[in-house]
C-alpha cells in the first residue's frame, strides 16, 4: 500500500524495516519473534531456490540484443566495488566495506548472502548495515534516475522531431518465444517444480564444495538457473505461479530483519550513520564515473548510461515504472511516448538484471567469504 501511495519512492523494504525497528525497540515485538518463527528456517532453506528462480528470469536472447547495456551495468557494479574498496577502506572497517558493496550494488539476495556471513562471524552491526542500505537506497536511486531519465527522454523526443530517431520495428513473437520446459508433465506441478529446483540447489552446493567454497553456492545456483532456462530444462520464471512462491518470498524477506532486534537506536545513529553516508556517496560516485566511461566507449548518451548504472540501487520493478513515467511525462503525442518507451525500457530492464541480479550476486558471493 505504502509503495503504491508513494509511487515506489518508499520501498516495501524501507517501510517493513521501520515497522520492525519500532516494534522491537518499543517491545511491541519480542526480540525472539523471528528466531522462533517457523518462517525463519523456511527462509534460510529456500534462499537457493529463489536464486535459481532469478536465473530463469534472464533471457540470453535479450541480453544478446542488449549486450552494450549489460556491459554498462557490469561496469557500474565494478565502479561501486572499486571506489568502496579503495577509498572506502580509508574510512571504514573492511567488513563494513564488503557489506556495503553487496547492499549498494544489489537487492535482497545480496544482502542475505553477506548478512549470513556477518552473523556467522558474530558481527551484528555489520549484519544490520546492509539492511539499512537496502532499505534506504531506493530513496536515493528513484529520484536520481527519474531526473536523469527525463533528460534522456528529452533527447529522444528531439530526435523524434528532427527525424533522427524513428519507431522500432515490432519483433515477431515467434522469434522471441521461449522453449517450453522439456521435463515430463509430473515436474510441472508445484511439488515437481520444487523438487527439480531443490535438486539444482543441492548440485550447486556440491559444486561449491568441490571448489572449497571459493565459488559460492548461490553464484553457482544463479548460473545454473540461467543455463537451465536457456536449454529448456526449466521454464522462464520457474517458481512464479506455484502455490508456495508467495510464502517463500515472505520467508526470504523476514531473514534480513532479525539483527534489528538486537541493535539499539544509539548503534544505528552513532555507529552506522557515517558508514551509511560514505557508502552512498562512494557507491553513487562509482556508478556515475564507471557508467559514463563505459557508455562513452559503447556509444550511449551520458544520461542513459548513468540511468543504467543506477538500476543497481533498486532493480525491477523500478526499472519498468521509471521508464514508463519518463515516456509519459516527456512525450507529447502517443507516438512520442511509445518511441521514448521503446528506446528506454528494454535497456532499463536488462540493466536491472545485469546489476542487481547477475553481477551483484556474483561479486557478493565471492566477497562475502572475506568477512571475518
Amino acid at each position: 500500500m505504502f509503495r503504491k501511495k508513494t509511487k515506489v519512492l518508499l520501498s516495501s523494504l524501507f517501510v517493513a524495516s521501520i515497522i520492525f525497528l519500532i516494534g522491537f525497540k518499543t517491545n511491541l515485538f519480542p526480540e525472539d519473534l523471528l528466531p522462533t518463527s517457523a518462517l525463519l528456517p523456511l527462509g534460510q532453506t529456500v534462499v537457493g531456490m529463489i536464486i535459481v528462480h532469478l536465473g530463469t528470469l534472464i533471457s540470453l536472447d535479450e541480453f544478446k540484443r542488449q549486450w552494450k547495456t549489460f556491459l554498462i551495468g557490469v561496469s557500474a557494479v565494478i565502479g561501486i566495488s572499486v571506489l568502496l574498496f579503495t577509498i572506502g577502506r580509508l574510512f571504514l572497517d573492511t567488513n563494513y566495506v564488503l557489506s556495503a558493496i553487496a547492499a549498494v550494488s544489489g537487492g535482497t539476495i545480496s544482502v542475505i548472502i553477506v548478512q549470513e556471513q556477518a552473523l556467522n562471524a558474530g558481527l551484528i552491526s555489520v549484519a544490520v548495515f546492509p539492511v539499512l542500505i537496502a532499505a534506504l537506497q531506493g530513496l536515493i536511486g528513484f529520484p536520481l534516475t527519474s531526473v536523469i531519465l527525463r533528460k534522456e527522454a528529452l533527447r529522444i523526443r528531439e530526435g523524434v522531431r528532427d527525424g533522427s530517431i524513428t519507431r522500432k520495428a515490432v519483433l515477431d513473437p515467434a522469434e522471441t518465444s521461449e522453449k517450453q520446459t522439456i521435463l515430463p508433465e509430473p515436474f510441472h506441478t508445484t511439488a515437481g517444480t520444487l523438487f527439480v529446483v531443490g535438486v539444482v540447489v543441492i548440485v550447486s552446493s556440491f559444486l561449491s564444495g568441490l571448489t572449497n567454497g571459493w565459488l559460492n553456492t548461490f553464484v553457482i545456483a544463479l548460473l545454473l538457473g540461467i543455463a537451465l532456462r536457456a536449454t529448456g530444462v526449466l521454464k522462464p520464471n520457474v517458481l512464479n505461479g506455484i502455490d508456495a512462491y508467495g510464502l517463500m518470498m515472505l520467508a526470504i524477506l523476514l531473514i534480513i530483519f532479525g539483527p534489528l532486534a538486537t541493535t539499539s537506536f544509539a548503534d544505528l545513529v552513532v555507529e552506522l550513520f557515517v558508514p551509511l553516508l560514505i557508502a552512498f556517496i562512494l557507491g553513487v560516485l562509482g556508478i556515475v564515473l564507471f557508467a559514463m566511461l563505459a557508455g562513452k566507449f559503447l556509444g550511449y548518451s551520458y544520461p542513459m548510461a548513468i540511468a543504467i548504472g543506477l538500476t543497481s540501487l533498486y532493480g525491477f520493478p523500478g526499472t519498468l515504472i521509471l521508464s514508463q513515467e519518463a515516456a509519459k511525462n516527456i512525450g507529447e503525442t502517443e507516438d512520442e511516448v511509445q518511441i521514448i518507451e521503446d528506446e528506454i525500457l528494454p535497456k532499463m530492464v536488462v540493466a536491472g538484471f545485469s546489476t542487481v541480479t547477475i553481477t551483484s550476486v556474483f561479486i557478493t558471493g565471492i566477497l562475502a567469504s572475506f568477512i571475518y
